[in-house]
C-alpha cells in the first residue's frame, strides 16, 4: 500500500462529522500572511574590542490559513521557529514581528485573548495541589464572575471527565522531585486548564514530547475530537509517528524560519514527489519531510544526498502561497459575514479583584502550606531558639553586654532568615506569573497582595516561637509588657527583612546572585547597625539610617531598658544610658525616639515592596 492510500484510509477512519460547537461561542479562522520576525544579537565575546550588532531573521513570511474543524501541524527540526510562530500568533510575542496575523479578519484582542487557550511545552502547575483542586482554581479564575462558584466546580469536573482525568483527580500534580501524576496525565491537565474556558482557538506547544506512543495518540486523539467540534487547534510537533501524522488536516513544514510546505498533510507526499524527492520504501512521512526540512534526502539505494532547499522555498513560495492567497482573501472578503468576536464584554477582567484575591489567597496558602511549616523549617527555628536561650541562660543586668549582644543577634538571624526565604518567592513562580498573566487571568496587584499576605503566617508564627522560648529561658525582663514591646519590634524587622528579600528576588531574578546581593547588603547592615562597629568614620556613617538590623537594635534596647535603670560596673552603679553599646548608637529611652526607628522601618517596610511590585511590572510579565 503506498502512502497516498494508507492516507485515504486514515481520512476516511477520521472522517466524522463536527460536533456541534458549544452554544454562545464563535468559531474563529486564524489566518498568517507573511510573517516576518527578527531580533538583535551581539557578535563577538566579551573581550572582543567591537562587538557588532546582527539582525536575525527568525521567520522569513510565513503564510497560512487555519479554519474551524482544522487541526495544523506545525513540524520542522529544531531551530526551524516553530515555537516562535505558535507564540506568534497567540498574541504573545513582543519585538519586530512584520506582516498580518487575523482572526476572523480582525486584530488579536482582549475578548480574543478570552476565547485562546495556550499549552505550553513544560507543564507548568503546582506541584503539591491535586488535579481537582488545579483546575477549580483556574475556573474560579478564569470563567466569568457571572457563572456561580457551584457552577464553575462543576464545569471542572466535567472537563476532569472529558479528558479522563477521573482516576487521578485527587492525586497531587507532582514535579521532577515530587512523585504524583504520569507525564500523559500532567499533559491532559495542562489541556483541561485551557478548555475550562471552552476556547475558540486552541494553541498547543509540543504536546507530546517526553511521551510514549500511546499516550501520545490518546491526547492528539482527544485533540482531534476538539477540533471536529468547531475549535481551530494549532501546534507545534517534533516528531509524530505515522499514526499522529495523519490525524492532521494541514501540515506547515519549516526550515530556518522558511515554508518548505503548506497544505493538507496527506498530499505532501506526492507534492515532494512531483518535484523528484520520494521517498524509497514505506516509511513515516514525518521522518521524510524532517529529512527534507534538514536539506538530506535518501535514494532509492538507500544513499544520502544534500539537497537544495532553496529551490524547495522559492518552489513553495509560488505554489503552496499562491494556494494560500485565493483562501487568505477570500476569508478576509466575507469577514463581515462570519461570526466575528465582538467586543461586547467592556470588562478587562472575568472576575474582580476581590475575587481574584481571594481565589489566589487560598491557592497559595494551600501549595505553600507545605513548604512554609515544613519539618525542616519548624526544626530549623526550634533549634537555634533552644540553643540561643541555653547560650544565655539566666542572664541578668549585671550581664548587660551578654544581654545586648543576645538582643543584636536576634535582630541578625530574624534578618537573614526571612531575607533569604522571600528571595525565591518571585524567581520560582515567574514562569507561571507569565502563563497565567498572559492568559488575562488576574491583576497583578491581586496575585502580588495574595503572595504577601499567604507568607504572613510563617513569618509572623515562627519568630513568635522563636521569641517565647528564648526570651524567657534568657532572662530577659519578665514582663508581659515588655515581651509584647519586643515580640511587635521582632516582627516588623521580619516583615521589613522580607520586604528586602521580595525587592531583591524581583529585581535580579536570578537566585544565586541575588543571595550573593542579599549577603553583602545584610552584612554592610549589621555592621552598621552600632553593635560591632562602635565608632564609625562619618563619611559611612549615613549607612545606619538605611540598616534594618540599625533600627530593630534601637527598638529591642528601648524594649528591656529606660532611662534612669542603672546597672553594676566598676565604680558600682553605672546609668544604662553610658553604656557604650548604647551610648554610641545614641538610644534615647523617649516615645518620641522610638517612634521613630519604628517609622523607619514602617517605611522601608512598604517601599521595598513597593520596589517588588515595580520590578514584576518591568520585567516582561505580559501588562493587561
Amino acid at each position: 500500500m503506498d502512502h497516498q492510500e494508507m492516507a485515504d484510509v486514515e481520512s476516511q477512519n477520521l472522517e466524522t462529522p463536527p460536533d456541534v460547537f458549544l452554544k454562545g461561542k464563535h468559531q474563529v479562522t486564524l489566518k498568517f500572511d507573511d510573517v516576518v520576525y527578527k531580533i538583535k544579537t551581539k557578535k563577538g565575546g566579551l573581550l572582543a574590542k567591537k562587538r557588532e550588532t546582527v539582525v536575525k531573521e527568525i521567520l522569513k513570511g510565513v503564510t497560512g490559513v487555519v479554519e474551524p474543524g482544522e487541526m495544523l501541524a506545525m513540524l520542522g527540526p529544531s531551530g526551524s521557529g516553530k515555537t516562535t510562530l505558535l507564540t506568534a500568533l497567540g498574541g504573545r510575542l513582543g519585538g519586530k514581528l512584520h506582516g498580518s496575523i487575523t482572526y476572523n479578519g480582525e486584530a488579536f484582542s482582549n475578548d480574543m485573548k478570552r476565547n485562546t487557550g495556550f499549552v505550553t511545552q513544560d507543564d507548568v502547575l503546582y506541584p503539591h495541589l491535586t488535579v481537582l483542586e488545579t483546575l477549580v482554581f483556574t475556573a474560579l479564575l478564569r470563567l466569568p464572575k457571572s457563572v456561580t462558584k457551584e457552577k464553575k466546580v462543576e464545569h471542572a469536573k466535567g472537563v476532569i471527565d472529558q479528558l479522563g482525568l477521573t482516576m487521578c483527580k485527587d492525586s497531587i500534580v507532582g514535579s521532577p522531585y515530587l512523585r504524583g501524576v504520569s507525564g500523559g496525565e500532567r499533559k491532559r491537565v495542562s489541556i483541561a486548564q485551557e478548555l475550562l474556558i471552552n476556547p475558540s482557538l486552541l494553541f498547543l506547544d509540543e504536546p507530546t514530547s517526553g511521551l510514549d506512543s500511546t499516550t501520545a495518540q490518546r491526547i492528539v486523539s482527544t485533540l482531534w475530537e476538539l477540533a471536529c467540534g468547531g475549535r481551530t487547534v494549532v501546534m507545534t510537533i517534533h516528531q509524530p509517528s505515522s499514526r499522529l501524522y495523519y490525524m492532521f488536516h494541514k501540515v506547515l513544514l519549516l526550515s530556518e524560519g522558511n515554508t518548505l510546505y503548506f497544505g493538507k498533510g496527506s498530499e505532501a507526499i506526492e507534492y515532494f514527489s512531483n518535484f523528484g524527492y520520494a521517498p524509497s520504501l514505506a516509511m513515516n512521512p514525518s521522518d521524510f519531510l524532517l529529512d527534507l526540512a534538514n536539506g538530506i534526502y535518501t535514494d532509492e539505494f538507500n544513499a544520502d544526498h544534500t539537497i537544495d532547499k532553496q529551490k524547495l522555498i522559492s518552489v513553495c513560495k509560488v505554489n503552496c502561497v499562491a494556494q494560500s492567497k485565493p483562501a487568505l482573501k477570500g476569508i478576509y472578503d466575507s469577514g463581515k459575514d462570519q461570526n466575528r468576536l465582538q467586543e461586547k464584554d467592556s470588562e478587562k477582567w472575568p472576575t474582580n479583584w476581590g475575587q481574584q484575591f481571594l481565589v489566589l489567597l487560598r491557592r497559595d496558602v494551600k501549595e505553600r502550606r507545605h513548604e512554609s511549616f515544613s519539618v525542616l523549617r519548624v526544626c530549623q527555628v526550634l533549634v537555634v531558639a533552644l540553643i540561643s536561650g541555653l547560650l544565655w541562660y539566666k542572664s541578668d543586668i549585671s550581664h548587660l553586654q551578654d544581654q545586648i549582644g543576645l538582643l543584636f543577634f536576634i535582630s541578625g538571624f530574624w534578618g537573614f532568615f526571612p531575607l533569604f526565604q522571600a528571595i525565591f518567592t518571585f524567581p520560582q513562580e515567574l514562569t507561571m506569573l507569565q502563563k497565567e498573566r498572559s492568559s488575562g487571568m488576574y491583576r497583578l496587584s491581586s496575585y502580588f497582595m495574595s503572595r504577601v499576605v499567604a507568607d504572613l503566617p510563617m513569618e509572623l508564627v515562627l519568630p513568635t516561637i522563636f521569641l517565647f522560648i528564648t526570651y524567657w529561658m534568657a532572662g530577659l525582663k519578665a514582663n508581659v509588657v515588655n515581651f509584647m514591646y519586643t515580640l511587635l519590634s521582632l516582627l516588623l524587622n521580619v516583615l521589613t527583612a522580607q520586604g528586602l528579600g521580595l525587592a531583591l528576588g524581583a529585581c535580579v531574578m536570578d537566585q544565586k546572585a541575588a543571595t550573593t546581593l542579599a549577603s553583602v547588603i545584610m552584612l554592610c547592615f549589621l555592621l552598621a547597625g552600632g553593635f560591632y562597629v562602635q565608632h564609625v568614620p562619618n563619611f559611612i556613617a549615613w549607612i545606619k539610617y538605611i540598616s534594618i538590623s540599625y533600627y530593630t537594635y534601637q527598638l529591642f534596647i528601648g524594649s528591656q531598658y529606660s532611662y534612669g535603670e542603672t546597672y553594676p560596673c566598676l565604680t558600682g552603679q553605672c546609668s544604662i544610658v553610658e553604656f557604650p553599646s548604647i551610648k554610641q548608637i545614641g538610644v534615647h529611652f523617649g516615645l518620641h525616639d522610638q517612634l521613630m526607628a519604628a517609622l523607619g522601618l514602617l517605611i522601608m517596610l512598604i517601599v521595598y515592596r513597593l520596589i517588588a511590585y515595580i520590578a514584576l511590572m518591568r520585567i516582561g510579565v505580559t501588562k493587561n
